[in-house]
């Protein structure tokens, strides 16, 4: 199986990269990144610049996508940047990806996605969903996590003092409220763009426990 992984260098996406390279039913892992990776076999890393994606790379043809790519309003400093990374950029890359023949797409989404939503982080989610569905994928898989559990190369203030929260509060808290560990997530994403179980799914933040 050939992957394309967009978004490989993110908490999530690190732990998709390397449970793919480890599998033996992935032959060879694309990972479109804006700095370069320690080398692979199995991996083909080309450097690029999100805001203008090569249309005609080779590359873009795939048994499968899996789209890990996402920022924070911290870091992106501003709504407008926000959507071009969490909305823009995964839905550049599907388009991309399903006009060179790749049927398969499984996004690293959000509990709250929801495109009607006050709230500007869900409804940006949501409106991802939306517009992808829109696209007409053979199969198409949102996993939802809550609060993603893991070590971040950048610290999140807010959030380490959620998930500091919740490992306390864990084991009496609904099962959708509780923390969800990076490589659960990780391999929810993989399994759904090996399986490509037709139709649109989604994976909802207690299944990922």
């Amino acid at each position: 199986m050939k992957l394309l992984l967009v978004g490989a260098t993110g908490l999530v996406g690190r732990e998709v990269l390397r449970l793919a390279l480890a599998d033996a039913r992935v032959s060879t892992v694309v990972a479109p990144v804006r700095k370069a990776l320690p080398p692979h076999a199995k991996l083909h890393a080309p450097l690029v610049d999100f805001d203008q994606l090569p249309p005609d790379a080779p590359w873009w043809q795939a048994d499968a996508v899996i789209c890990t790519l996402g920022t924070t309003m911290k870091v992106a400093g501003t709504r407008q940047a926000f959507l071009r990374v969490d909305h823009d950029y995964p839905l550049a890359a599907a388009r991309l990806a399903l006009a060179a023949g790749t049927r398969t797409y499984a996004l690293n989404s959000a509990a709250g996605a929801n495109a009607a939503s006050r709230i500007f982080y869900n409804r940006v989610k949501g409106q991802l969903e939306r517009d992808l569905e829109q696209l007409g994928f053979a199969s198409l898989t949102h996993v939802r996590p809550g609060l993603i559990g893991g070590e971040r190369d950048v610290a999140r203030a807010g959030e380490g003092a959620a998930l500091r929260l919740l490992r306390v509060l864990g084991p009496v808290l609904p099962r959708r409220w509780r923390i969800n560990p990076a490589p659960r997530i990780a391999r929810a994403l993989l399994e759904a763009a090996m399986t490509a179980a037709p139709g649109v799914h989604v994976v909802t933040s207690e299944h990922l426990l």
